[in-house]
């Protein structure tokens, strides 16, 4: 299932977003695009975000998608913003360093976007078949989340661009190293970039409460580690965190929050 449409429009089909739970808006060239994240359908009632966070994140999507059509014209620039808890992640290509900074800068200024997590590339933007790529790695990290009994994958965004899958949600520190964990493991991913916000069990119980059950978590066979909030430091590039292999695999994991 697909649109064909011409190379220099890029598209994430109605279907595949709502399969993978994306919210991700994608932007390329002059901007002939399908924006996807918003007709994905209702808002989660499992989702640990508040409705009018999520709310709030596809207004992040839409604005920034206006901005970027306003604002860049060139053929060579393909950015995509992803927000998660009002926390957008930036990634994409542009021509030079001035226009990395001046898209992060764009989406800071949105109204309710608490950080940004800058990871737009220098380079020329990748061919179509790259995005395609892209898209079924995103689908086998969410099905293998899936296929997972210790963890809760309707909670965990994923969103892959060029093999990096980036990993976004409220979780706790088990949480977030056994998706790390399972993303690292699916064949092609070369990199797992880590950008949650890590909670402590406590505050998973309290949400629980709040939400009467909703986004519960999945068993614990042991008592989980001390997990405490991590904040993101705006327009951070991952490069410059640490980076760690993964057990067993070629993938790289770095956690930038």
């Amino acid at each position: 299932m697909g649109l064909k449409l011409p190379a220099s429009i890029i598209v994430r089909t109605a279907f595949m977003a709502a399969a993978l739970g994306s919210s991700t808006m994608l932007l390329t060239g002059c901007f002939p695009v399908v924006a996807t994240g918003m007709v994905a359908g209702a808002l989660s009632i499992a989702d640990r975000r508040t409705t009018g966070a999520q709310a709030e994140d596809q207004a992040i999507e839409l604005k920034a998608f206006n901005r970027f059509r306003e604002q860049f014209k060139s053929e060579q620039i393909s950015l995509t913003v992803t927000s998660f808890n009002r926390i957008a992640l930036l990634s994409g290509y542009v021509p030079n360093e001035q226009a990395r900074t001046e898209a992060a800068k764009l989406v800071q200024s949105i109204d309710n976007v608490r950080s940004v997590i800058n990871e737009v590339a220098i380079g020329p933007a990748p061919s179509v078949r790259a995005f395609g790529v892209d898209t079924v790695l995103t689908a086998r990290v969410k099905a293998s989340l899936l296929e997972a009994k210790d963890v809760q994958a309707n909670v965990i965004k994923v969103y892959t661009d060029a093999s990096t899958v980036y990993l976004m949600g409220v979780v706790t520190e088990r949480e977030a190293k056994r998706a790390t964990d399972i993303a690292s493991r699916v064949t092609g991913v070369r990199r797992v970039i880590r950008a949650f916000e890590v909670i402590s069990e406590e505050e998973l119980a309290r949400i629980q409460l709040q939400t009467g059950g909703a986004g519960n978590a999945a068993p614990v066979s042991a008592p989980p580690p001390s997990a405490r909030p991590l904040s993101a430091s705006p327009a951070t590039p991952a490069a410059s965190s640490p980076a760690a292999p993964a057990a067993e695999t070629g993938a790289v994991v770095t956690p930038i929050r």
